[in-house]
């Protein structure tokens, strides 16, 4: 021990020097330092903070020496990251006293740098131990160093409690106490004093802002709230825009966390928000716009479940006090001046949005919070400027337009819808580009929402507008055009009248609409603005949607994707970006396969499916391909249509579908092949016989895996059902552990009112109700239902379980009178007694109730079933 105690400190000696050369990005200083961490983290630990905390040091080795310190706590994957703070708490509380006080002495330091790192490092501490009462000087050292510390070490300080608020909000942990949070609270509104200065303001603004989530108590106090809403307000007037922007930021912080007492502080609020939008720096403009955007969002919210209450016939939770239909009136001719503040140069591709992109969400917003009564504020606009000479004021109302179509009704924005058609057509051909944009991306907005509304007469001057962009136009309008012959498409998706008639509005445009958007897809520019997945997703859709009489169009296509996909393999690849481009390509052309695969007769797919699955199967080769996926369900529909006849390609198919069966990395992958696994067991039913060791196998491992993606789990668990339905008694061999796997699942349960949890468990429980149902059917028909005999007093104590469960949902209550019909009819007289109990009843009257047409019958059906046997002796 001793022996190793010198070594480490004779290598700690050496510290500063290795921390320089990790600067240089050596790696084998890199490896060193990951060595030390490993071998003892107290003295590692130890050592970087008292390389951060001592004056003189080397300035780049200070700050790496902080950043190592914080990366001692900090980690991406969520289990990785318990783990590192478990590792810290194990930590002699000598051991963490000593770094916390060396960072509480480098937060006091002359260097801007080092007080900069300590605060990175000293708050990943906090964010640990403040939940648990540890460090209880942290806060008020803080305080202190902003009444006698230099800027430096004030604006550190304050940076330290921003940084802090932000990780604990990010870990959910346990509450701050309300002492330390009264602290906390104290020094920042100390901080944003405007006579402290820019710095420090900035990083009491931000600290603010970070803070608020945990201010509830103290909101809740009127002087308290008057004094924190009043440093606010104070500070959107600050003589520094970065300040400025940030109290804005704090403002929509309040409006998110505590809608409900912003009622005394709306006017002030009004004011000092249009103010910024129309004479403050872009950056403060369009976070004060994003105030509005942020209230709407909480109205909206309100409001559905204000809805959901009243449909539920109890109270709502909180009420709207709608904000935004007062302020509609006033806010709208402010947006809509923003609206004209366009970029010219700005790029759709950049990442900057700038203030008329802003100002134009923000009025989507609107429109979807006070719907019909955006018409009267907007339209005059619109109407007045559509056409005007001025492009700004073009585009500025044509973009008006389009931001206000969700939310508005048909009946309310059908007439305008109806009357701006040849106006937008007519502006495809506009003399500036943003116009043209602007003007494609709101007939696709039309086609997507009020696509009834476009007059029949209209329809082929439409399409054929559409049509003539997409090899004319640049790549961002015939992106555009391409995404609203999608729209146009998807209308037909709900068509009745085709089924009967065998033809729709489209039909005749199908076959020269697939050849130009094809060819649009080979663009030479057509990895510009995504046109070529636009122009692939419009061809996806027009074959999903368009009707029976262009069946001989499909029938010509398939060869020529095919030879598509075949052609793609020859694509040479040097780049990541060459790469990933191929394999989108590949993704949209399994994606295309798979949709013909589903319109097309078994008997025109059946000569193409060699070719199909040869390719598809090439697909599958690539390595950590971004289009297995689409692979996965190409190969899907081809086994739906060529049902057992698909059995050709099993021993081909199978290492590749074990391999996403357990590619848990890539957890969308393995729901893919988790769905076909469903879909092979209805194609080949007891055909998939020989199949299922390896498949049972890799399903059962993907359970057993904790870090397997939790949204994998009910796919896996419902596929024991279609593997027992498709096999009957050859289920044999996996009932065991199938069983025990499902019991396993159907002990988890939601502690808490976390709604995503509620949901998942919903989610699970309904697969596991859909197991049962499928391997009670499939070992009755196989004449093997005494394999289950053993588990039917679990799985009622189950049913018994969602019975006595507030938050079931509708579905978990269908399946659950299946199963209930299930093993009723397979067990009888045996199970009398329990059938009798007032849950089984409770749940078959809950189906009964359901209005759900389906759950309906299979509760008489269960009831039926249940009562011949309380009947019977």
């Amino acid at each position: 021990g001793r022996h190793f105690r010198s070594f480490c400190a004779s290598t700690m000696a050496d510290l500063t020097q290795v921390l320089i050369a990790a600067g240089r990005a050596d790696p084998n200083a890199e490896r060193t330092l990951k060595e030390y961490e490993e071998r003892n983290l107290a003295e590692y630990a130890t050592a970087l903070a008292a390389q951060v905390a001592t004056e003189g040091n080397d300035l780049m080795a200070r700050q790496l020496a902080g950043l190592c310190l914080k990366n001692i706590l900090v980690a991406k994957d969520e289990s990785l990251l318990l783990q590192k703070h478990e590792a810290w708490k194990q930590l002699s509380p000598e051991v963490r006293t000593q770094v916390k006080n060396s960072l509480l002495q480098a937060l006091r330091s002359s260097q801007a740098v080092a007080c900069h790192t300590a605060a990175q490092a000293a708050a990943e501490v906090a964010a640990v131990e403040l939940p648990y009462k540890e460090w209880p000087e942290l806060v008020p050292t803080l305080l202190e160093n902003l009444k006698t510390q230099g800027e430096a070490s004030q604006v550190a300080s304050l940076e330290c409690l921003g940084f802090t608020c932000e990780r604990i909000a990010m870990l959910e942990t346990l509450p701050i106490e309300e002492s330390t949070t009264d602290t906390m609270l104290t020094t920042i509104v100390n901080g944003m004093q405007p006579s402290r200065g820019p710095a420090i303001n900035l990083a009491a603004a931000t600290a603010m802002r970070n803070s608020l989530v945990f201010a509830d108590v103290n909101i809740n106090r009127k002087p308290e709230r008057d004094a924190i809403v009043k440093n606010i307000c104070e500070a959107t007037r600050s003589s520094s825009a970065p300040v400025r922007r940030v109290a804005f930021e704090c403002l929509t912080e309040i409006a998110t966390l505590y809608y409900d007492k912003l009622a005394e502080y709306m006017d002030t609020i009004f004011q000092l928000t249009v103010q910024a939008i129309q004479q403050d720096e872009e950056d403060v403009a369009k976070q004060a716009i994003e105030f509005w955007t942020s209230l709407c969002e909480v109205e909206i919210e309100i409001l559905d479940e204000m809805e959901e209450a009243r449909i539920k016939g109890v109270p709502p939770p909180r009420t709207c006090t709608r904000y935004m239909q007062a302020a509609i009136e006033h806010l709208g001719p402010v947006l809509l001046e923003a609206l004209t503040k366009q970029d010219e140069d700005a790029d759709a591709e950049d990442e900057h949005c700038n203030i008329s992109m802003v100002a134009s969400l923000c009025l989507s917003s609107v429109a979807q919070t006070v719907e019909d009564l955006v018409i009267p504020v907007i339209m005059p606009f619109v109407t007045a400027n559509i056409q005007n000479e001025n492009w700004r004021m073009r585009e500025a109302a044509t973009m008006a337009f389009a931001s206000i179509l969700d939310g508005t009704s048909a009946e309310a924005i059908g007439p305008a819808v109806n009357q701006s058609i040849p106006i937008l057509l007519q502006a495809l051909g506009d003399s500036n580009a943003l116009v043209r944009d602007s003007s494609a991306y709101t007939i696709g907005r039309i086609c997507d929402l009020h696509v009834r509304s476009i007059p029949a007469e209209t329809f082929p001057t439409l399409v054929n507008g559409l049509q003539s962009k997409l090899l004319t136009e640049s790549p961002r309008t015939a992106s555009q055009a391409c995404t609203a012959i999608h729209n146009v498409s998807a209308a037909f998706a709900d068509d009745e009248a085709s089924l009967s008639t065998g033809t729709n509005a489209l039909s005749q445009y199908v076959p020269s609409l697939l050849d130009t958007l094809l060819k649009c897809a080979d663009r030479k520019d057509a990895d510009e603005h995504n046109l070529r997945v636009a122009a692939m997703e419009a061809v996806t859709c027009l074959v999903q949607y368009c009707a029976a009489d262009v069946k001989p169009v499909l029938l010509q296509l398939l060869p020529v994707v095919l030879q598509r996909l075949g052609a793609s393999f020859n694509i040479p690849t040097v780049t990541n970006e060459e790469r990933e481009k191929k394999e989108g390509l590949q993704g949209l052309l399994c994606g295309l396969i798979q949709v013909l695969a589903l319109r097309l007769d078994k008997e025109n797919v059946l000569p193409q499916a060699d070719t199909i699955m040869s390719n598809v199967l090439q697909v599958l080769q690539s390595k950590n391909a971004t289009c297995h996926q689409e692979a996965f369900s190409a190969i899907s529909a081809v086994a739906d249509s060529l049902e057992s006849d698909f059995e050709k390609y099993m021993s081909a198919l199978q290492p590749f579908l074990v391999a996403g069966l357990r590619n848990y990395e890539a957890f969308q992958v393995c729901i893919c092949a988790v769905g076909l696994v469903g879909d092979l067991c209805r194609a080949l039913e007891r055909k998939i016989e020989p199949y299922c060791p390896e498949i049972m196998g890799a399903l059962a491992d993907a359970l057993k895996d904790t870090a397997l993606h939790r949204t994998v789990k009910p796919p896996v668990l419902a596929t024991f059902g279609e593997v027992a339905m498709a096999i009957e008694a050859g289920f044999e061999p996996y009932i065991q552990f199938s069983l025990m796997l499902l019991l396993q699942a159907s002990t988890i349960r939601a502690t808490s009112d976390d709604e995503d949890m509620i949901d998942y468990i919903n989610m699970l429980r309904e697969s596991i109700l859909e197991a049962y149902t499928g391997i009670i059917q499939g070992l009755k028909d196989g004449n093997r239902i005494d394999l289950f005999q053993p588990y039917v007093q679990s799985v009622l104590e189950f049913l018994q379980e969602i019975a006595s469960d507030p938050n079931r949902d509708e579905f978990v209550v269908a399946k659950a009178v299946g199963v209930i019909g299930d093993v009723a009819s397979s067990m009888g007289l045996q199970i009398k007694t329990q059938l009798q109990q007032p849950y089984i009843a409770q749940l078959l009257q809950e189906g009964l109730a359901s209005g759900d047409d389906t759950t309906m019958d299979t509760a008489n059906w269960a009831g039926g079933i249940v009562s011949q046997i309380m009947q019977s002796h």
